[in-house]
């Protein structure tokens, strides 16, 4: 959407006035001051104009995107905005943020240069540009543009319309139109007839299309008869407090009491003393349906009487933050249908004419496939299956709408439904949330997000805004949730300690949004599908499993802003250098996987570029350009076959995430299985470094380590004992540190950390230790380790059970020991470990007997168990601990799995084997 390009510049645009750096010129560059306030006098006009236009925009109905003359409108203004931010990045470029020297940007040396000037005047005839075409483009929308607003059918209510209309569509479905509800619809009646006589708040919540207004409606027509009086108000984003106030009581009073039209006079305070008068004494049933805002149930709980009658209030929304109003329990979180429900539905709507709603065998392939596509999205599976049933019932009709499903969700009249429940979930979307929601559908379908990989990519595109004290990275996580929350993203996968780290977005949303992305010139995929490329421009391009090298998909290289390879390639990518040459304000470049030997220096012209990704390439060395990088925040060079960084790399002080570790023996192994990087003198430079991975120790830079007080992420390598000094004094500067991995340089080598991180969760350690230091330590302390959630000791070599010191870390939730403990047992006692979910040991040769107590790790979930070559017998009180979600018994010998397969405590318990070499 284009409110989303001009907030981008309109970000961009305060950054550069937030300088102030006229205000720091020196009276020798008052010449210059004076044509830098015009200038930016000139930018503030066009951030007004451009604040009035985003919040113009922001009320535009989503329907007008298909009306030719709004569209054209927005191509001449999405240009503009484009315009603006390239303008604006030269701008910062130019005075010298990048490549400040002290305080003052004007004593950098390219700025004395006449070239610099000439740079200026021509920014300033750009501005000036820029205003004529906002002038010119405020001028065609009050001629043209406002007629489309005329039309009833455009209006920005039109898609609530169409929304409310749709759900009125499902209060009126019959028990043989709902499928799949069947514990749900339990569930809820049992939440409505229990014996408790408190008030209650129950919430359905889940993303738009899976039938909560139908099973809310379900159930509201069989149980409200039990109740005094009873009420459904359907709730719009234009809702007004005192129309919902007015139609509660209209509901509630309908059969009690005639001729209350006289409402309509009443005042909200009117309104809502009558609603508590009428409630108080009453056994009630309320449904509010599609509820928005927190804001919304806040206003209208305290007029919602909370009497003792046993009343209750149901409310369905999209919003998570909206269902955390529910008593506690009472929250019913739908899912999508299960691939059998789904099918009988789409049967019961593609076939409904037929005897038993069977499928003819030979449509049944393709069916499923459609129904597959559908995503058990109920909305979805009804109305395409009422699309498919008045076609012809023939294999190559069948096989057409498949291949073509995707167009007809977007275009085909009969499923506006779809895209307007949809829609209505991104209309009212904050602009800040959109451009991360369509950025996700440049990903391909089913596409496992990870939340650090996302974060720093929304970051690199600015996308993120500051808030308080708050770093990026901690509001760009926000951000997901927010989209979680919304159920824009769907969250698949949590850490052991409950932190989000994999989403996913539904194919329908996918599919509305990639339609958004290419209207809008947002982004474009490229999929080497049939050697076909989308057709229209975008800022941003994501390739997927790129085949062969080709140039086409890089057309508009010079209005490139962001290039992305997905998926490991083999094909070649000969157009980087023109890339470097032509897309002079590219700001990501994420090339991982793909087969480069060699990157341009040209690269050093990417002025504007943020995140540079070369992960898993063969380049062996970087140019010595990179160091004229100086906005770069991340720079991925993991898996590389880079040794060495130039040595100006020192220079990148916005730089806040340096990965360069290689796995140089991925099964573990041998004690030397990853190798690192050596950073030349200048390493303290470094400030706004938040994750260092993976830095070999040296002595020159373990000496300025301490210098990087904003580390959140280390892994240190090569550790010898002589360097434990002086790190545990570095690691007592960084104050925010979460995870640590040390490594030391041979397996024969102490490390001897004594340093309390408080904020500590995540801790690793390869290499010897002290005897004692799990006693000694403040990193094993109740106290100093509060905090620590997950523990990997390897090589540690210790002689006395590590478990007792252990268990006062009573928050941990993953425990691994691989070579850690040359015992003969483990016993785990009660009460040990009450939040631990992972449990893995792996290569302890002595051990031969495991136990656990009956109350000991009573979260647990998975036992991974490898190379205990000296066990005999299944760990002792393994019974306590079943069922497990995940039980692995690995490199193990035929005679131990034997004595597993005739162990009748594991009957029932799924196990993983396997056997050594």
């Amino acid at each position: 959407m284009a409110e989303i390009v001009i907030l981008l510049a309109i970000k961009k645009i305060g950054i550069a006035l937030a300088n102030g750096v006229v205000n720091q010129a020196g009276t020798q560059l008052a010449k210059y001051g004076t044509q830098l306030l015009e200038l930016q006098a000139s930018m503030n006009r066009l951030v007004r104009e451009l604040s009035v236009m985003h919040d113009v925009l922001c009320q535009m109905d989503i329907r007008n995107q298909n009306n030719e003359i709004y569209e054209s409108w927005l191509e001449g203004v999405r240009k503009v905005a484009h315009d603006m931010e390239d303008m604006v990045d030269e701008y910062l470029y130019l005075v010298g943020q990048e490549h400040d020297i002290g305080c003052c940007f004007y004593l950098k040396k390219g700025f004395r240069k006449p070239s610099s000037l000439v740079s200026l005047n021509r920014i300033a005839f750009k501005v000036k540009q820029i205003e004529e075409d906002l002038t010119h483009l405020a001028e065609i929308k009050n001629r043209w543009v406002t007629q489309i607003n005329n039309e009833d059918t455009n209006n920005s209510n039109y898609i609530v319309r169409r929304a409310q209309d749709q759900a009125n569509m499902a209060r009126s479905l019959d028990d043989q139109d709902l499928v799949g509800v069947y514990e749900n619809r339990e569930k809820l009646e049992k939440w409505l007839a229990n014996d408790d006589f408190g008030h209650s708040v129950i919430a359905l919540l889940g993303m738009g299309g899976l039938g909560k207004t139908a099973l809310a409606a379900n159930v509201y027509k069989k149980e409200r008869e039990k109740f005094q009086c009873h009420a459904w108000v359907s709730i719009s984003q234009t809702f007004s407090k005192e129309d919902v106030l007015r139609n509660i009581i209209k509901e509630l009073m309908k059969d009690k009491v005639s001729g209350l039209s006289y409402t309509a006079d009443m005042d909200i305070t009117c309104l809502e003393e009558t609603l508590k008068r009428f409630l108080e004494q009453q056994k009630y049933l309320i449904v509010l349906d599609d509820v928005w805002t927190p804001e919304l149930f806040d206003d209208l709980s305290s007029v919602l009487t909370r009497n003792d009658k046993g009343s209750r209030l149901i409310i369905t929304t999209r919003e998570a933050r909206v269902a955390a109003h529910a008593s506690q329990g009472h929250i019913l979180t739908l899912e999508a249908l299960e691939k059998d429900k789904a099918w009988d539905l789409f049967c019961k709507k593609a076939f409904s004419r037929d005897t038993n709603h069977e499928c003819p065998t030979e449509l049944k392939l393709l069916s499923e496939e459609i129904v597959n596509k559908c995503k058990g999205l109920p909305l979805v599976i009804v109305l395409i299956g009422s699309l498919l049933r008045v076609r012809e019932k023939t294999v190559e009709e069948w096989r057409r709408i498949n291949v073509q499903l995707s167009w007809e969700l977007i275009n085909n009249s009969s499923l506006r439904d779809i895209r307007n429940v949809l829609y209505l979930s991104f209309i009212y979307l904050p602009t800040r949330l959109k451009g991360c929601f369509l950025y996700c559908s440049l990903f391909p379908e089913d596409y496992l997000f990870k939340r650090k990989q996302l974060v720093r990519l929304f970051i690199a595109e600015g996308f993120i805004e500051e808030r308080g004290e708050s770093t990026l990275e901690e509001v760009a996580e926000g951000y997901l949730k927010e989209l979680i929350d919304r159920n824009m993203l769907q969250l698949v996968e949590r850490n052991t300690f409950g932190r989000m780290k994999g989403f996913r977005m539904h194919d329908i949303l996918r599919e509305l949004a990639v339609d958004l992305c290419q209207k809008n010139c947002f982004g474009v995929t490229y999929e080497n599908k049939c050697g076909g490329s989308h057709q229209k421009d975008g800022r941003r391009l994501v390739l997927h499993k790129l085949k062969s090298d080709s140039q086409q998909p890089f057309s508009n290289m010079h209005q490139l802003r962001t290039v992305i390879t997905l998926g490991v390639s083999k094909s070649s990518f000969t157009v980087l250098p023109l890339l470097c040459n032509e897309s002079r304000y590219m700001t990501v470049l994420e090339l991982s996987g793909l087969p480069i030997e060699k990157i341009p220096e040209a690269i050093g012209d990417l002025f504007n570029l943020r995140h540079l990704g070369l992960s898993h390439t063969k380049v062996k060395k970087l140019p010595n350009s990179v160091e004229k990088l100086s906005n770069l925040l991340t720079l991925d060079l993991g898996g590389s076959d880079i040794h060495d960084l130039p040595s100006g790399i020192v220079k990148l002080k916005k730089l806040r995430h340096l990965f360069a570790e290689r796995v140089t023996n991925p099964q573990g192994k041998e004690f030397k299985c990853r190798s690192g990087m050596r950073i030349p003198s200048g390493l303290g430079n470094l400030t706004s470094l938040q994750t260092l991975q993976a830095l070999e120790a040296q002595d020159e830079s373990i000496r300025h380590l301490g210098e990087l007080r904003q580390l959140r992420s280390l892994r240190l390598l090569n550790v010898k004992g002589i360097y434990c000094g002086r790190i545990n004094e570095s690691l007592v500067e960084m104050q925010h540190l979460s995870y640590l991995h040390v490594s030391s340089s041979d397996e024969n080598e102490v490390l001897l950390l004594n340093v309390c991180l408080p904020n500590l969760q995540k801790l690793s350690l390869r290499g010897r230790l002290a005897e004692g230091a799990l006693d000694e330590s403040p990193l094993f302390q109740a106290v100093g380790g509060h905090s620590l959630h997950m523990l990997s000791l390897r090589w540690s070599q210790l002689s006395e059970d590590p478990l007792p010191p252990l268990s006062r870390l009573s928050n941990l939730t993953n425990l691994q020991f691989s070579r850690a403990y040359n015992g003969e047992q483990l016993t785990f006692l009660t009460g040990w470990f009450p939040k631990l979910k992972v449990l893995e040991l792996r290569d302890l040769p002595n051990l031969k007997r495991l136990e656990a107590q009956q109350g000991a790790m009573v979260s647990l979930e998975q036992i991974i168990l490898v190379n205990l070559s000296s066990m005999t017998e299944v760990p002792s009180g393994i019974e306590f601990l079943l069922p497990l979600p995940y039980l692995a018994f690995l490199e193990i010998t035929n005679d131990f799995l034997t004595v597993l397969c005739q162990c009748s405590v594991l009957e029932g318990q799924r196990s993983h084997y396997s056997l050594r070499d």
